[in-house]
Order: structure tokens, then C-alpha cells, then sequence
């Protein structure tokens, strides 16, 4: 009897290339000192800067002061970790394209879904890495994290984590430039950023910002995320609705994860079309 060929089964055809695809972005990331710094510093920058900044002018509900604003603004520094790495982990889709690696890849006897999961697995691993990371220093914001909060704040960065790299994974799978690709992900990430509730919250804001705030997917991962970090802050107006069901935890839990499914499946539908590289 012939033995069975084990890149035929499931760990041939699904585990290993997922598995070497998925470590190949951690080990690059991992290598490149400078990317783990701007990563890591470049939004602890803006929570420094812009929360000291704006603490003493920016009043929210109740009238919070400048600790207070820091305490509010930390989740948003968070949520802007996990837009980074959703950036540079998609753009080595453009980079490994030019090495000539994804064309290897793509001719690979594996499932194209494989090489989705792969590569978002590994950017969504850095994201949740960062951003728990990141919070070992909500108690220097005035946040004390208990284990529930910290368990509730891990599946909202996991969630927008994942949802993130899908999306950048499929913008960045039809571009060739670099620069291209860096300006488009500029025009829709950082408004998603901006218009999430990381730097205000919605009650107050004019009626079509408040509509593109409760249309806006990362608006969910940031309430889920406050939520777990303060959950006093979501009676205080910080919410979407001012207190309507979404903005229960739970239920932006699961649009977020809604929002990462669909992604996901997206991706994969575009990398399975005959006509794709």
C-alpha cells in the first residue's frame, strides 16, 4: 500500500503554508528595528502630545481635565496601533510581489484562502501583539485594568486587528506601487481613525458626522475597546447613540466581528479569481 501523500492533506495543503506564510510576516517584522519603533512610538507620540495638548481645552461630558482627556484618548492611541500595522503588514503584498515571492506562492499547489490566512493571520498577530502591549500603560492614563477589562480590550483589538489587515490585504493584492498603495490606505484609514470616536465623541458632533461615525466599522472596535478599558465613560456620552443598543459592548463585538468575516471572505474571493496574480 502506497503511503499518503502528506502534501495532500490537511496540514500539506492548509496548515503549513498558513503557518510559514504567518511567520514569515512576524520574523520580518521582528527584524526591522525601525518598523517595531515607528509602530510602537509613533502612537504613543500622539497620545502624548495630543492628549497634553488638548487636555486643558477640549471639555467633554462631565468636564473632564487634562488626566481625564489622556484617559479618554488612550484607546484611540491603541486603535491607531492596529491601523499601522495594518499598513505595513499589507504593503509586503506589493513588496513581496516585486521579489518575485508572491508569484511562487500563487502557483503553489495550496488554497488560495491558505495564503489569505496566512498573510492576515500574521498581520493580525502583530496588531493584538502591539496593542496588548499597549496596554500595560492604561494605568499611567488613569485606567485601571482589571482581568475581565483585560480580556474584554484583547477581542476588540483582536477583532479590528483582523478586520483591518483583511482590508488592507485587499487593497494592497491589485496594486503595484508602493507609494500608490501607501496613498490610498492615507485617504481611507486615517479618516476611519478620525471618525471612530478616538479623538471625540459623537454627542455633540454635527448630524453627518454622527451618521458617518455609526456607519464606520473601526467606530464599533472603539466602543467595545472603551467599554472594556471605561466602562463609566460610555454613561458620560462617549458612546455612538447616546446610549441606544449599539452602544452595548456586546453588540459592537459583534459588528466588528461581522465587519472581519466579511473582509475575510473578500479576500479570499479576490485572490480565487482566475484572472488575479
Amino acid at each position: 500500500m502506497m503511503a499518503a501523500d502528506p502534501s495532500t492533506g490537511l496540514r500539506g495543503r492548509w496548515l503549513l503554508p498558513i503557518w510559514s506564510l504567518f511567520a514569515r510576516e512576524v520574523l520580518r517584522f521582528v527584524r526591522q528595528r525601525n518598523r517595531v519603533i515607528g509602530s510602537l512610538g509613533t502612537p504613543i507620540l500622539f497620545w502624548l502630545v495630543l492628549g497634553s495638548g488638548f487636555g486643558r481645552t477640549m471639555r467633554l461630558s462631565g468636564g473632564p481635565g487634562e488626566t481625564e482627556y489622556m484617559a479618554y484618548f488612550f484607546p484611540g492611541t491603541i486603535m491607531l496601533m492596529v491601523l499601522f500595522t495594518a499598513i505595513f503588514s499589507s504593503m509586503s503584498v506589493i513588496q513581496e510581489r516585486g521579489e518575485g515571492f508572491l508569484q511562487g506562492v500563487v502557483v503553489a499547489p495550496v488554497p488560495r484562502l491558505a495564503i489569505v490566512l496566512g498573510k492576515v493571520f500574521g498581520g493580525t498577530a502583530l496588531g493584538v501583539a502591539q496593542g496588548v502591549l499597549m496596554l500595560a500603560l492604561a494605568p499611567l492614563a488613569g485606567l485601571p485594568l482589571s482581568v475581565e477589562g483585560f480580556f474584554a480590550a484583547a477581542a476588540a483589538i483582536f477583532l479590528t486587528s483582523l478586520g483591518m489587515s483583511a482590508l488592507g490585504f485587499m487593497m494592497a493584492w491589485r496594486m503595484d506601487s508602493v507609494q500608490g498603495f501607501h496613498a490610498v490606505m492615507n485617504l481611507l484609514l486615517m479618516p476611519m481613525w478620525l471618525l471612530s470616536g478616538a479623538l471625540f465623541p459623537a454627542a455633540g458632533a454635527s448630524l453627518w458626522v454622527r451618521a458617518v461615525m455609526t456607519a464606520n466599522p473601526l467606530t464599533y472596535g472603539m466602543t467595545a475597546l472603551r467599554a472594556a478599558l471605561s466602562p463609566e465613560a460610555m454613561s458620560g456620552g462617549a458612546g455612538i447613540t447616546g446610549g441606544t443598543v449599539m452602544d452595548n459592548p456586546v453588540v459592537a463585538l459583534g459588528v466588528i466581528a461581522a465587519f472581519a468575516l466579511l473582509t475575510l471572505a473578500l479576500s479570499g474571493w479576490l485572490v480565487s479569481r482566475p484572472e488575479q496574480r
